[in-house]
């Protein structure tokens, strides 16, 4: 039995667990979520599966990596807040201190054949990691066939008729909430077999509550007091701040709003270094929303006002980080609480359970969008009144990347080879493909 108070799980031990977990989390959220599957339910047996499938619903009712507000969950469900300050810094760390080293090499040495090669490599071998992550949440997840139909309801809802993920979340909350309450679901909701949480404190929850939001408003207000309004580094404090806090559905949901005025309104960079960007944060240990530190990075590093550029592009990745990420223990360490007092009844149970499937649905598209994007150079819409989905032209397949894609899948789907040596090979292949 797991409680917020209460483990046999010594902090050492968490702490190493994390640190895995950070550095073996390539493929997004769907690939980030597996490797905290695999480790803490089924390797560490930290949690029940129910346990962690009623954290991840939550995780993915919230703005935000829902990865990395997983990992903070359960180190606070481990070690209280501590516990979640470590989890979900260690998930961030490695991204940042990747990403930060790849802005550099990008900024100064982007024509680099090595580097452009290991990019290349490494974004099909995603691909793998990916569908093995949209495999195992599956076998999780959809257990009837009520699951299996919001499933696939949340996987045409936002792929052919792109409706914004709040609105499938609440929907398969509500679906299944009606039926458990008309008895129509395959099973009925399960009670857990821990006790319940205390009920939170007003008080308490206000407090943390309001420590959060100096941590978070603080340094911007310190800023703006020194430098101004109109520094780039206020600009992307208060621009990275909103999207941390309006956007659903993950990194990819925040990409057009984030490219659309990062790319036309401030000028930070150009379109296809968007791009570039995306395929780092794809491409590199960490949540793919750390696609904003690259940004961040460029947009400070081409307006740094007197300072050196690279000092600004470094300051502006931590400016950058920071506002994302604040927000994500302030959702968690404010949420949680109330979430586990909650678990245990039945039609938030019930609720909770439609949203996982509808999960599953979600991070298909994720993979789609994904695969399409990775392997084709060009993909248009097809447009059918409401329905749209998206065709790729055949003729710019890529048949380096497909080769790598298909290694991949091999590698890892037959012959068991693990996700590190997996990309190693892939990225060993990338380079030879550049050269070649």
């Amino acid at each position: 039995m797991i409680t917020n108070s209460t483990t046999s799980v010594s902090r050492a031990e968490a702490r190493r667990v994390w640190l895995k977990v950070a550095i073996q989390s390539f493929g997004g959220p769907a690939g980030q979520i597996a490797v905290v599957h695999r480790l803490i339910v089924d390797e560490k047996k930290w949690l029940t599966e129910e346990r962690f499938l009623h954290a991840l619903s939550y995780c993915m009712l919230l703005p935000g990596p829902e990865a990395q507000q997983l990992t903070t969950y359960v180190g606070w469900l481990l070690h209280g807040v501590r516990g979640g300050l470590i989890a979900g810094c260690l998930f961030i760390a490695p991204g940042f201190l990747a990403i930060l080293a790849l802005s550099v090499l990008y900024a100064d040495y982007r024509d680099l054949g090595f580097v452009a090669g290991i990019f290349f490599g490494l974004k099909p071998a995603v691909l793998a990691v990916v569908f093995e992550a949209v495999v195992r949440l599956r076998r999780r997840a959809l257990t009837n066939k009520l699951s299996v139909l919001t499933a696939a309801m949340a996987f045409m809802a936002i792929f052919v008729f792109a409706v914004p993920f709040p609105f499938i979340v609440a929907g398969a909350a509500l679906a299944g909430f009606l039926f458990q309450r008309t008895r129509i679901s395959a099973s009925p909701a399960e009670e857990f077999d821990d006790a319940r949480a205390k009920r939170p404190s007003l008080v308490s929850t206000g407090r943390t509550a309001l420590i959060w939001l100096m941590i978070w408003w603080l340094p911007l207000i310190a800023l703006v007091a020194m430098l101004g309004r109109d520094h780039v580094f206020v600009q992307e404090g208060f621009f990275f701040s909103k999207s941390a806090s309006v956007t659903f559905g993950g990194a990819y949901a925040v990409l057009s709003y984030v490219a659309q005025q990062a790319v036309d309104a401030y000028q930070w960079l150009g379109p296809g270094e968007m791009l570039d960007g995306l395929g780092m944060a794809e491409t590199t240990p960490g949540p793919l929303i750390q696609v904003v530190q690259f940004v961040g990075f460029m947009g400070a590093y081409r307006n740094a006002g007197g300072i050196d550029p690279m000092l600004a592009g470094i300051l502006g990745s931590i400016v950058t980080t920071w506002v994302t990420f604040a927000p994500c223990f302030l959702f968690i360490f404010v949420g949680a609480p109330y979430v586990e007092y909650l678990r245990g009844h039945r039609a938030l149970t019930a609720a909770m359970k439609g949203i996982t499937a509808a999960v599953v649905g979600v991070v298909l598209n994720l993979a789609v969008w994904f695969s399409v994007h990775t392997l084709f150079g060009r993909v248009d819409p097809l447009e059918f009144g409401i329905a749209s989905i998206l065709v790729p032209n055949l003729s710019t397949l890529d048949l380096a990347a497909l080769t790598i894609a298909v290694g991949a899948m091999v590698s890892m789907f037959k012959f068991k080879v693990g996700m590190l040596q997996t990309l190693a090979m892939a990225a060993m292949a990338g380079v030879i493909f550049e050269f070649v």
